[in-house]
């Protein structure tokens, strides 16, 4: 089974004067099956970088705002190294006794 994604912002941080974000909290969580994996993070941008007032935003456009910031490809790919991991374990845990 392949790993479906799903990318969310969760959040932002933005300047009250200007509405313009600063910072953008995001998850992305990736299923195959019953095994999943998520990893949460930020992507910030200095004044005036990102510029769309903040009653303007969809979860689309500061998506993409990510996307340009932060290695999709190499998050997706983390993800689903975890889930592999998870279903084929080279580690575990106890005692011998």
């Amino acid at each position: 089974m392949t790993a479906t994604y799903n990318w969310i912002i969760t959040k932002t941080d933005y300047i009250i004067a200007d509405g313009f974000v600063k910072t953008a909290h995001w998850t992305c969580n990736a299923v195959d099956g019953e095994h999943t994996a998520s990893i949460y993070s930020t992507a910030s941008w200095a004044d005036g970088t990102v510029n769309t007032p903040y009653e303007n935003l969809t979860p689309e456009t500061v998506l993409a705002w990510v996307w340009e910031s932060v290695d999709k490809t190499a998050t997706e790919a983390a993800l689903a190294a975890n889930i592999a991991l998870q279903k084929n374990p080279v580690m575990a845990s106890g005692t011998p006794w």
